[in-house]
């Protein structure tokens, strides 16, 4: 079997490489698409924290991916159209600063996550995919009915976000900063994992009973990974509609969950890369596939059965074997 870090080191060297390549024969849709895998690849990793680590079967993360994304496109939207946001009982206005916009849509994403998780963490199994599912659809809804920022239609950003000595415009640009901050959440995730929280946290998803009779509470640890993985995927929300500038409730639909659930469940759950082996597979054969037939979501679900049968460590388990990092 293939050592799981040089799969490891094969994904990370492959990511660079590609937007140099196509930086070197100017396809800048190359360097594009290989930014929205990456993406893609942080809300997975998110995910990855409450289903891998914690056990937790989330329909709802499309919750924290569109409020990561509203934050962007309200903030910047306001910027652009020079109104204020709010002006009682405080003034708030719009910002094109992407560092501020990051942290308001962790935050935001947070508080939704914290919220969530105490409602949703009071059942468990199906009735917390129903639960988190029912989220999802009511902040689905209400950015529907939201006409202020566009409704059905969504909000059009007409200039992308700032960061301080980048060009973001520029498209090898803006896949570096994506690619760096996901190489940062990879190393957090891979030390979370290992610290003594990460460890309770594997012992809760397995054995909740012998986590109580030490003296922690698994409901909190898992609630806590629950947020953790709601600040990152409200992250990749805000990168997400910065890369599209554009925000819509599709953001929001239990569509946006599944895709997020199955790039985890492609690359390989509680596995620390899996994440991105399964965005980067999704992103390529939603590209190659897609652009021979209307319903290439066939060869993906035929895929993802194939998977879930015979290869149940995903496709890092495929070649790496069954063991678990945390293991």
């Amino acid at each position: 079997m293939i050592s799981e870090r040089g799969v490891n080191s094969v994904v990370l060297i492959g990511l660079c490489a590609v937007p140099i390549w196509a930086l070197l024969v100017d396809e800048p849709f190359t360097i594009t698409l290989t930014t929205r895998a990456v993406i893609f690849a942080l809300a997975a990793v998110g995910l990855n924290i409450a289903l891998g680590w914690g056990g937790l079967v989330s329909l709802g993360h499309a919750v924290f991916f569109g409020l990561g994304g509203y934050a962007m496109g309200i903030l910047a939207h306001h910027a652009q159209t020079f109104t204020p946001v709010m002006e009682w009982p405080f003034l708030i206005e719009g910002t094109k600063s992407m560092p501020v916009i990051w942290l308001v849509a962790m935050i935001s994403a947070g508080v939704a996550a914290l919220v969530i998780g105490l409602l949703s963490l009071r059942t468990a199994g199906v009735y917390f995919i129903m639960i988190t599912l029912a989220f999802g659809q009511m902040f689905y809804y209400f950015a529907i009915s939201w006409a202020e920022y566009g409704g059905e239609d969504g909000l059009s950003i007409y200039v992308r976000n700032d960061f301080p000595g980048l060009n973001t415009l520029v498209p090898i640009h803006f896949f570096a900063l994506c690619f760096v901050i996901l190489c940062i959440v990879l190393f957090i995730n891979a030390r979370l994992i290992k610290s003594p929280f990460g460890l309770a946290l594997n012992a809760a998803r397995q054995v909740p009973t012998r986590v109580e009779t030490v003296g922690m509470d698994p409901v909190r640890l898992k609630l806590v990974a629950f947020v953790i993985s709601g600040v990152i995927t409200g992250l990749a929300g805000a990168l997400f509609a910065d890369l599209n500038r554009f925000v819509s409730p599709t953001m929001f639909s239990w569509q946006m969950s599944g895709e997020i659930m199955i790039f985890v469940i492609l690359g390989g759950v509680a596995r620390l890369f899996g994440p991105v082996v399964g965005a980067v597979l999704f992103v390529m054969l939603e590209h190659i596939l897609g652009g021979l037939s209307n319903y290439w979501h066939i060869y993906l679900g035929a895929l993802l059965l194939v998977i879930v049968l015979f290869a149940r460590g995903g496709i890092i388990g495929l070649l790496c074997g069954r063991g678990r990092l945390h293991d």
